[in-house]
This record gives structure tokens, C-alpha cells and sequence, in this order.
């Protein structure tokens, strides 16, 4: 699932492609893509509307409208597509929209999983999913003291499962919770409340290191994650734990073990993460 490193890069090439733009005309081939309305009376809304900039808030694209927004999250296998022109929408291609300079951008998703759905400038923020996020790794107002107070009150709740939670800390997904601990020297299974600050700290650092070192090399590429202009990322080149099981630990030499906890495949050095 792209995680906020592969959002980000998305948001970034789409950005300048569509700002600008008007929407002329909506295709919608796949109905379930769609959320909060009928597809008929969303494809309505949206024609005539400019595209002002595109944002992203957590895991999801918003495209900042005229009137609104359109929030989009790409879930497993969902991925935008631009075009120039006119061009036949290939299988899988779910939602195309024409610009009034006849370019097209084309979203496309195997799995059917991503979802699109239209919100007021006055709701986008404060009605869920987005009001259920909790601030940016990058918030200034992010601080180890407060996250330190928040995890404190998951009582037995495991550091890796607290993590992925997005409405604690936003935009770490299965990676990069696994390269942030391993960074952190903090093992996976270890309770959220039993954390010191100090170890907090770490955390939190580490995690804005990753995330920024991945936004740099345009996210990880593990399976089949492409930004829109169909380019891979390069992140999972420096990964060390994750996808690595049975590899020698880069800074020990121990052998990378994977388990599972929480449902999630978790990767960790036994020894740097005692």
C-alpha cells in the first residue's frame, strides 16, 4: 500500500500537470470507486470545476477545487495516470477525466480497493476520514513530549501496532514503521506506554528521517508501485529490515527475522533490537 513517501511523490508529479486545468467531462467505468454519492450526481459536480493545486494530508490526495475538494486514496493498487491526449483507457482504468485541453488523466486500480469521494471546503477537514488523522510527522507540533503522553495510555498495545495507527501517528505504514524502529533500536513488540522519552524521542526522529530520506528517492518500490509518470521509487534500496529476512543486519551482521504481529509481516534485527 503506498504509504505517505509515495503519496507525496504522486501529489508532486500530478501537481503541475493538472493545476489549472478544468474538468470537461467524467468517465466512471467502475461505480465502487466512488464514495458519499451516486457516481451520475458526482460526475455532475466535478465538470466545469478547476483544478486550484493538489495536497496531500496524511495517505490521501486532495485536489483542491473551486468549490471543494476531491479526496482520493490510492489504498493497495490505485494509481493516476496523465496524458497529453485522448488515449484508450486500458483494463483496469476505473475513472477518466477531460480536461477543456482535451489532456486526460486517467486513474486506474486492480484491486478496486481506492476510493474518490467530493467534499465542501468547510467539511474536508473536520468530518471523517481526514478528521480522524492526527498531525503530520512534520507538525512542529509533534513533539516527543506529546507523543510520549499519547502512548502512554495504550497500555499494552505493541510500539509497531500503536504506529501504524493513523489517528496517533500519520503517514507510517508497514515499511516504514519497520525502518523506523530499527533505526530507533527499539524492538517491534515493545508496549507503546513503556517507552521512555528518551526512546520516544528516537522514535520520532527517526521516523521524520525515513519519511524524508523516502520522499527524496520518490518512495519504495516493492511490488508494483509507480508514480505517475510510471517511474519506480529507489528507497527500497536502503531498507534494512524490511524485505530483508535471513539477510545479514547491515550494522551487526545477525540475521533479519520476520514474525507477525498485529495481522502485519514484521521485520527486526533481534540483536540491534533487543
Amino acid at each position: 500500500m503506498p504509504e505517505l513517501p509515495e503519496v507525496e511523490t504522486v501529489c508532486r508529479r500530478l501537481r503541475p500537470f493538472v493545476s489549472g486545468k478544468t474538468i470537461q467531462s467524467v468517465d466512471v467505468y467502475d461505480d465502487k470507486v466512488i464514495r458519499g454519492q451516486e457516481a451520475d450526481v458526482w460526475k455532475q459536480q466535478l465538470i466545469g470545476e478547476r483544478i486550484l493545486d493538489v495536497e496531500r494530508r496524511g495517505k490521501f490526495i486532495l485536489f483542491k477545487l473551486e468549490h471543494g475538494y476531491l479526496v482520493s486514496h490510492l489504498r493497495m493498487e490505485g494509481k493516476f495516470f496523465p496524458h497529453e491526449r485522448q488515449v484508450e483507457p486500458v483494463k483496469h482504468t476505473h475513472v477518466v477525466f477531460t480536461f477543456t485541453d482535451q489532456s486526460t488523466l486517467h486513474y486506474n486500480d486492480v484491486r478496486k480497493f481506492g476510493t474518490m469521494e467530493l467534499r465542501t471546503n468547510e467539511a474536508v477537514h473536520s468530518t471523517p476520514p481526514l478528521s480522524l488523522l492526527a498531525y503530520e510527522p512534520f507538525d512542529e507540533r509533534v513533539t516527543s513530549d506529546s507523543l510520549h503522553q499519547r502512548l502512554r495510555k495504550l497500555k499494552s498495545r505493541a510500539i509497531k501496532t500503536a504506529l501504524l495507527d493513523q489517528s496517533i501517528f500519520v503517514g507510517l505504514g508497514n515499511i516504514y514503521v519497520d525502518e523506523t524502529l530499527f533505526r530507533a533500536g527499539i524492538h517491534p513488540t515493545r508496549t507503546a506506554a513503556s517507552l521512555s522519552l528518551a526512546e520516544v524521542e528516537r522514535v520520532r526522529t527517526e521516523a521524520v528521517a525515513v519519511l524524508s530520506e523516502a520522499i527524496e528517492r520518490g518512495g519504495s518500490t516493492i511490488r508494483s508501485y509507480t508514480n505517475p509518470d510510471g517511474a519506480t521509487g529507489t528507497f527500497q534500496d536502503r531498507l534494512y529490515v524490511y524485505g530483508q529476512t535471513g539477510e545479514p543486519c547491515q550494522r551487526c551482521g545477525h540475521p533479519i527475522e520476520k514474525m507477525k504481529l498485529g495481522g502485519r509481516g514484521t521485520h527486526y534485527c533481534p540483536h540491534c533490537q533487543q
